[in-house]
């Protein structure tokens, strides 16, 4: 008998004969170099369960592309770009994953022959970029007729857009969106065998499929998807309802994602979630985000756990204390204010108060003293007066965040706010712009200046890329420092003594210099 397909996984799986029957079940650690896909047969019915089903598919594409280099003479390229989150670039990993998996090989640039933009919907602007791009990318595949060109991601799953791109972008060949990402490989092949466009986007679903390939950007740090969805809706924000409602994944199969990993080579890991601190919430028995921490800190070979995003209304006692008392958990807690306004918080449906963020902060910083605290900030919504503004100064000075993102409110169609009524007058809200960002830039610059002479541990991410002499690397507050180094020292976790700081980022030296 010739099993359809040969491969090890961390869960239980059916394989199946040439005629789709079932022959034997199998319960193995997951190992993709041990992964054949030319010992596949793509003439059988593919699989049902998951991820069987995608390796078969994978399988597929990969004789596609071997076909048609045959007839080209070449190589086939292709192309992976990110729009948005550290949610979507981890997406784009699999993505490109997949990619190299079926055989292409990545080009660097859009001048290729499969093209996916992995794309941002949370601002308009956002959208209005990929239509921007996709006016470029009309004009590439004029001169490569061959080339397809793919979208997917949270753009993708507004109805409009899909109509629009439908009518007005007919060289795309295929969509798909949030929901059913792990099906590259099989709409992959369905994009291959059709001139036509492929359409394949789904309102919701409870699936969670993560035994894919992956192609990591960094060899030495991972992003890990813990759970998916929100279900906070902020009146601002479009994320639950193109990104779903929440699931969280199993905490084993994270802990074991996590040890490959490690086995790989990898120190850091950041743990991903729209809301990282309503994980496991759904579970029955629920499971708390801080037990997973406790879980994934086991692991050995780990140096390094960050993650994001931390939603204020959720941050519990417990969570405080197992950061306090961790020996990898980063002194990194970014914990997103947006106003420090209570009646604006209440129009935003943040579900806390000004007061009560402030005691939430107190109460971090009494378990952790030396942790950095970033945020982000929003300018002008819907109903902001100058009162409401002079509050988040308030906080803004009380805090002392080490750091800030601040954003010009954007209206985004299909959220409440952009229904409110007394919308900020445009040149107000530039004004309050800018006394908001100078005020946190003057912070954050005197509190960065008090760690220059310190010794600090910093993980070497890469060669810097405007003096050769240099690397660059974070420390475990996220500050960026750059030293005299090779790039032999990339990946490595090493002592550097900060001897100047430059606002945002340190210049130093190696310890051992």
């Amino acid at each position: 008998m010739k099993l359809m397909i040969r491969y090890a996984v961390d869960q239980k799986y059916q394989l199946y004969d040439r005629n789709g029957e079932k022959s034997r079940e199998m319960h193995l650690e997951m190992n993709l170099d041990k992964i054949d896909l030319d010992k596949i047969d793509i003439h059988a019915q593919p699989p049902a369960q998951e991820p069987a089903r995608q390796y078969y598919f994978m399988a597929k594409c990969r004789r596609i592309v071997q076909k048609k280099e045959q007839e080209l003479g070449r190589r086939l390229t292709c192309h992976t770009e990110t729009f948005g989150c550290q949610m979507n670039a981890r997406d784009s990993e699999k993505l490109a994953g997949i990619l190299e998996f079926a055989g292409f090989l990545e080009a660097g640039s859009e001048e290729a022959d499969f093209v996916i933009y992995n794309t941002c919907t949370v601002r308009e602007n956002a959208n209005n970029r990929v239509y921007g791009r996709l006016g470029y990318l009309h004009n590439l595949k004029k001169k490569n007729p061959d080339m397809r060109i793919a979208l997917c991601g949270c753009m993708m799953q507004e109805e409009e857009v899909v109509e629009k791109l439908k009518k007005s972008y007919r060289f795309v060949n295929l969509i798909f969106g949030t929901h059913n990402l792990y099906k590259f490989a099989e709409l992959l092949a369905g994009c291959y065998a059709s001139d036509r466009m492929v359409v394949d986007v789904w309102e919701q679903s409870d699936q969670i499929v993560e035994d894919l390939p992956v192609e990591r950007k960094y060899p030495f740090k991972s992003g890990v998807n813990i759970m998916f969805g929100c279900n906070n809706f902020c009146s601002y924000c479009i994320v639950p309802y193109v990104r779903g409602r929440e699931k969280s994944r199993e905490p084993r199969e994270i802990v074991r994602e996590v040890e490959r990993l490690a086995a790989d080579g990898v120190v850091e890991v950041m743990l991903l979630g729209q809301n990282v601190n309503s994980y496991g919430k759904t579970f029955d028995p629920p499971v708390s985000f801080a037990s997973l921490l406790r879980e994934v800190e086991k692991v050995d070979g780990i140096a390094r756990i960050r993650f994001m995003t931390s939603h204020p209304k959720d941050l519990s006692d417990e969570l405080i204390a197992v950061m306090a008392q961790s020996k990898k958990i980063c002194r990194h807690l970014h914990l997103p204010l947006q106003s420090g306004s209570s009646r604006i918080l209440k129009a935003m449906n943040r579900k806390y108060d000004k007061q009560s963020y402030l005691r939430l902060v107190e109460k971090v910083r009494e378990a952790m003293p030396e942790i950095a605290i970033t945020t982000d900030l929003i300018v002008g919504f819907p109903g902001e007066t100058e009162e409401d503004f002079l509050e988040t100064m308030d906080v803004v000075k009380k805090v002392g965040f080490d750091s800030v993102f601040t954003f010009i409110y954007s209206k985004r169609t299909g959220t409440p706010a952009a229904r409110m009524e007394c919308q900020v007058p445009e040149d107000e809200v530039k004004s309050r712009f800018d006394r908001l960002l100078k005020e946190v830039q003057e912070i954050a610059a005197q509190k960065a200046q008090k760690l220059t002479g310190s010794l600090q541990k910093v993980l070497v991410e890469s060669v810097n890329d405007h003096d050769a002499s240099l690397v660059t690397g974070k420390m475990d507050n996220n500050a960026t420092v750059h030293f005299k180094g090779t790039a032999d020292m990339v990946g490595r976790i090493m002592d550097v003594r900060l001897q100047e700081c430059r606002g945002f980022y340190y210049y130093g030296t190696a310890a051992n210099e």
